[in-house]
């Protein structure tokens, strides 16, 4: 058996035809134009008998069902096993909806079926074909892209903006991967920021993210791709303080991470023979208690217009009206606790933690401190899609995301489960005492 670090590296445009209604802000908000095109970047790793495929797609958030499929896919084309396969979003809000998240719109199954599949499959493919012995190297650099989009309003209020007062993980990450013959396989580029640059706006686009990996491949010659980290509560740093704009801002911000990935790229050290480590498990957390009918049938009477909710109101409006067809069912027995699969994957300095949610910068930080890797980069919106993951200390402020975290299915996670999730991570992978 070889036991040699392999590696191996593809990408696939998955750009959708001009007309696709884009997804982020509200249903049906049709594009009119192709800014640049959409891809996805598959990385293929094998070291022995284990083996593993992290696949960055650009798109918003990929519905968890959608993602299982492709996964179990994946797995009969390549011979990766699904389990180690981590099918991750950038959360550009500028692509087909694939998410399909209640009150923001249908999936849009054809441009699944006929492009996003197809170049998932032909990516991933590729990227196993493409494996030879590889070793790796890591930059980081201190980035100032992202901001705390929370915005605390004079009354104590909680809105999308920019918070100078709030958490926000400033570490930028580039694992460059190479050949033992010297030549490039793949650059790596890790951080946490939402893909809103561009606002509402009707260009297909990759957003801020597009023009950092534009301009870090054509200056190293190396593929390029980028993996969203921990980006529930952090915005692109607009000048316009806020954290949506219009597309001049997105590539006035891209140009400063372009900069910033090009500092952690020079700051590398050395290559080392890489080394593959995979983590997989089920993580559990719990939900809390159901609320009493009387407390669900008032919530429903508030809604006077249902048919016309979009987004965050259609989002609660289906909440309560699920809640309260459950206890009127009669229906006694509940779940006690959400899980979902795990696959933690550690290329040797550098470990990989997934989550299907967009998850708050600072359980980065924490999982950061407490586990025993140089480089641990919590990846957000992967393996599917279950909405925002708040640090407990936001939830008592409220605001979009600690809503959307509330109403978000037909069980609630208690406030906790931040505290839960690091200590199920830890659980699987290992951690400090």
């Amino acid at each position: 058996m070889d036991e040699r670090f392999f590696a191996g590296a593809a990408r696939a445009v998955i750009s959708p035809p001009v007309g696709t209604c884009l997804y982020g802000y509200r249903p049906n908000w049709e594009s009119t134009s192709l800014h640049d095109d959409l891809t996805l970047t598959a990385a293929a790793f094998r070291q022995g008998t284990q083996s593993a495929l992290l696949v960055t797609i650009e798109v918003g958030d990929i519905h968890t069902d959608l993602c299982d499929a492709m996964r179990s896919a994946l797995e009969k084309e390549t011979g990766v096993p699904a389990s180690h396969i981590l099918l991750s979003a950038t959360h550009t809000h500028s692509a087909p909806n694939v998410s399909g998240m209640e009150g923001w719109g249908e999936i849009d199954r054809p441009y699944y079926e006929n492009i996003l599949l197809p170049g998932l499959l032909q990516a991933g493919r590729e990227a196993v074909q493409a494996l030879r012995p590889a070793q790796i190297a890591v930059g980081t650099t201190h980035s100032d892209v992202g901001v705390n989009r929370r915005e605390i309003r004079p009354d104590g209020a909680i809105a999308l903006g920019q918070n100078p007062f709030g958490c926000c993980d400033p570490e930028m990450t580039v694992v460059m991967i190479r050949g033992t013959d010297g030549k490039g396989v793949l650059n790596l580029i890790h951080y946490g920021c939402h893909g809103t640059g561009s606002g509402c706006n009707r260009e297909i686009t990759r957003d801020w993210s597009g023009v950092m990996i534009d301009r870090v491949e054509k200056e190293t010659g190396v593929l390029t791709a980028f993996w969203n980290g921990a980006e529930g509560d952090v915005g692109p740093r607009l000048t316009n303080g806020a954290t949506t704009g219009d597309l001049t801002y997105a590539l006035e911000l891209g140009g400063v991470a372009a900069s910033d990935a090009m500092r952690a790229v020079r700051s590398r050290g050395g290559f080392r023979d890489g080394t593959l480590t995979c983590f997989a498990d089920e993580v559990h957390l719990p939900y809390e208690a159901t609320p009493p009918i009387e407390t669900v049938r008032a919530a429903l009477a508030s809604f006077r217009d249902p048919d016309s909710l979009i987004n965050l109101e259609r989002l609660t409006y289906k909440h309560f009206k699920d809640v309260c067809a459950l206890l009127e069912s009669g229906e006694t027995e509940h779940p006690t606790h959400f899980s979902f699969p795990f696959c933690a994957v550690s290329l040797g300095d550098v470990l990989f933690v997934p989550t299907p949610y967009e998850i708050f910068s600072e359980i980065t930080l924490r999982l950061r401190a407490y586990l025993p890797w140089p480089h641990t980069l919590c990846l957000s919106n992967t393996n599917g899609y279950e909405g925002y993951f708040p640090s407990q200390d936001q939830i008592c402020r409220g605001g979009y995301e600690v809503a959307c975290f509330r109403m978000g299915g037909l069980y609630n996670l208690t406030e906790n489960a931040d505290q839960h999730l690091i200590d199920e991570v830890r659980r699987i992978v290992g951690g400090k005492a």
